[in-house]
């Protein structure tokens, strides 16, 4: 973590082997002379006699849970890896020199969220981004192993699921009628000293922090204490409902300063469903890039008022540009609802089902305009990664455990690939992933997939299904030179 900027609070993971990892004065009422005073009994809130959450905290606890994961830490690569000495002695392993090195284990803390009572259970993706071991323990001191049904980057959520009778889940509240001054409770396991809750107001909506993937965000503010170890954990209101997901801090100490983020129960719902029954999320998109309206843009525009998202480019071939949309448009509505910044412009479009018609409200010259688009659906497997236990993708066998990108030219500028070469580019692999097993490498642009060329995900999804029961062929370009790796079945 860095101080000054937003930190996720995050699993406290240390690797095993490195050791890695708000003077008041009391405003009294001036009594006249001669003037009597009368003392009347303070009138009793609760209906047990005592100003308290206690009531709500029994029904919220026993659906909150600490998470316990277990996995390998990231190793850099040995720095004699171009050592031709050493590459006499070890050899070429795929093309560089590269020593595989046993990567250390590492442990993890998190908070989790039962929603239902058949063992699903919410948690943070960071809570168990790399973990290849989840358990999950309930204040009785019940432990389970738990699997992971899908995650998601994007939204930093995660679903879990365990085999466990007498759950007793949190009702999902709405958190899109929270309003800013609702008062909140927040529970989880901070730093490890147990189940803990804290109370606060929510302090703002609709926050963005920009941390981590920053895509998808529409955080609930809070100053109810949120530390190290509550990732994952509720933030529920006083009827006990699930409004919001912990998920970040904002420190200069990497601790409490009353400034924390929950991800909205909405959002958690929708991407919930989307893991349970798809093993990811599918998110559509215009294919712009939207920037908000200032006061002095909107004068520029001739607007008569602050409003809106302004289009400051279009994707060439995307939905955006099919309808007719062009860089200077102010986005005003989507589906007939008020657009009021870009970011909940972004939530709106990816929470639609992708290939659906939406009515997008513009105001382009001084007029206004509704034109219809047909969304396109953001490229998939980025987000979403499941595990070798039950669930929709879990046993999916074509999953490579590696995240890609259709190779742009921008794209290729970027990462130093010539021109000509074409296919998708690797951005991110998982260490514990059969990808990575083979050698590919964050940067490699796999260019064909059993003999055939790939220029999708759906391209290289389609060839790792064909192949699920034997190794997958793919054609690797890597710093100018073309290869040859094949990816054995899970």
């Amino acid at each position: 973590m860095k101080r000054g900027s937003i930190f996720s609070a995050i699993a406290l993971a240390a690797a095993v082997t490195t050791g890695a990892v708000w003077q008041g004065k009391a405003a009294d009422a001036a009594e006249t002379a001669g003037q009597s005073v009368t003392a009347t009994a303070p009138a009793r809130i609760s209906s047990g006699g005592r100003d308290s959450y206690a009531d709500v905290v029994k029904v919220v606890t026993p659906g909150v849970v600490t998470i316990r994961t277990e996995g390998r830490a990231s190793v850099s690569p040995t720095q004699f890896q171009d050592d031709d000495l050493l590459r006499r002695f070890f050899g070429d392993r795929f093309g560089n020199g590269q020593r595989r090195t046993p990567a250390p284990r590492s442990h993890g803390l998190g908070s989790g969220v039962v929603v239902s009572s058949d063992g699903y259970l919410l948690t943070n993706h960071h809570v168990i981004d790399n973990a290849t071991d989840i358990r999950v323990e309930f204040a009785d001191s019940r432990t389970f192993a738990a699997k992971l049904i899908g995650s998601d980057q994007p939204s930093d959520l995660a679903l879990l699921k365990i085999e466990a009778a007498n759950l007793r889940p949190l009702t999902l509240g709405d958190s899109d009628a929270v309003q800013v001054g609702d008062i909140v409770l927040a529970v989880g396991n901070p730093l490890g000293i147990g189940q803990t809750v804290t109370s606060g107001i929510v302090s703002a909506k609709g926050r963005s922090t920009g941390v981590g993937d920053g895509s998808y965000e529409d955080f609930l503010q809070t100053d109810a204490p949120i530390n190290q170890g509550n990732s994952g954990g509720a933030l529920v209101n006083t009827k006990g409902e699930l409004i919001g997901i912990n998920s970040q801090i904002l420190s200069v100490s990497e601790g409490n300063i009353g400034i924390g983020f929950a991800i909205p129960a909405n959002m958690a719902s929708h991407v919930m469903d989307e893991l349970r029954t798809e093993g990811r999320v599918r998110r559509a998109q215009l294919g712009v890039t939207v920037q908000p309206v200032t006061s002095d843009l909107a004068a520029s525009l001739g607007l008569a008022e602050t409003r809106g998202a302004i289009v400051s480019s279009v994707e060439s071939g995307s939905a955006a540009d099919r309808a007719g949309i062009k860089r200077g448009d102010v986005i005003v509505s989507f589906n007939g609802k008020p657009v009021s910044e870009f970011n909940a412009l972004r939530n709106r479009v990816a929470e639609t089902k992708p290939g659906t018609d939406a009515a997008v409200g513009i105001v382009r010259d001084g007029s206004d305009k509704t034109l219809t688009v047909k969304l396109d659906e953001v490229s998939a497997n980025r987000s979403a990664r499941g595990s070798s236990g039950s669930g929709p993708q879990a046993d999916d066998k074509t999953a490579l455990g590696v995240a890609v990108e259709p190779l742009t030219p921008e794209m290729a500028a970027r990462a130093g690939v010539g021109r000509g070469v074409k296919g998708l580019l690797v951005e991110n692999v998982d260490p514990n992933g059969r990808a990575a097993d083979a050698g590919i490498q964050a940067g490699d642009v796999i260019v064909e997939a059993n003999r055939k060329a790939v220029t999708s995900v759906d391209d290289l999804r389609t060839a790792a299904r064909s192949t699920a029961d034997k190794p997958l062929l793919l054609l690797v370009h890597r710093q100018g030179r073309e290869m040859f790796v094949t990816v054995r079945p899970t």
